[in-house]
């Protein structure tokens, strides 16, 4: 495995250190969007977080954007 990382860095031309640094980063946005998605039952999004990986921008978007943009709407509602 650890061969396959240095490979895959090498040739995107940055350290190893810094290419499992994205992966972390990405891993932990990845599973705080897709818990909130589950938790407010938001199939689409769940699914839509779970097949792209964007290095953590879709989740980052999803929890700070369109998450609440269901809440102030509810909001309005009432």
């Amino acid at each position: 495995m650890a061969d396959y990382l240095t490979t895959i860095a090498t040739q995107l031309g940055i350290s190893i250190w810094f290419f499992i640094i994205i992966l972390i980063w990405s891993a932990v946005w990845k599973l705080l969007a897709l818990w909130k998605s589950a938790r407010k039952k938001s199939v689409v999004w769940f699914i839509v977080l779970a097949v792209f990986n964007t290095v953590g921008i879709l989740p980052i978007l999803y929890i700070f954007v369109f998450s609440k943009m269901k809440k102030k709407s509810r909001k309005k509602k009432k």
